[in-house]
């Protein structure tokens, strides 16, 4: 049964991507632009446009597998800001503030910052095609130097 679920690994975790990336794009499109119920933020106020635009991008790069790593890596400190600046002056506990999205967001977005795209992300397609892994010699040898 473990042997089954480790080599599933990957493709949960591209599914995880793909599922927070979604909902963190779909976050920053509805505060920047005012749809799926939400109104949108004024352009350039501080801190809540700043923060959609990061909502927008980094969760269409981490939906995509793009630039993963990075884009995780500010996603979760955008987050991490807004739960300590905007959510946690108001109470200790995320339940009694109102800053459970903000915190899950954060710990998500910071572990994928450690475990990278998983399956399905642009990122491995673009390792598998990168020109440096096809000048590569198909022995395990190191090149020697002339």
């Amino acid at each position: 049964m473990t042997g089954r679920l480790n080599s599933a690994q990957p493709y949960a975790l591209g599914l995880f991507r793909i599922v927070v990336g979604l909902l963190f794009t779909c976050h920053g499109a509805a505060s920047l632009f005012g749809v799926l119920g939400m109104s949108s933020v004024s352009a350039g106020t501080w801190p809540g446009w700043y923060a959609a635009v990061i909502q927008l991008v980094g969760g269409a790069l981490v939906l995509l597998g793009l630039g993963t790593r990075a884009a995780a890596f500010i996603a979760s400190g955008s987050m991490a800001y807004a739960y300590f600046k905007v959510h946690q002056p108001g109470a200790l506990w995320p339940m009694e503030n109102g800053g459970e999205a903000s915190a899950m967001f954060c710990w998500a977005f910071l572990l994928l910052v450690f475990t990278g795209s998983g399956a399905f992300g642009l990122d491995r397609l673009l390792a598998k095609r990168s020109p440096a892994a096809a000048d590569r010699p198909a022995t395990d040898k190191a090149p020697v130097a002339a």
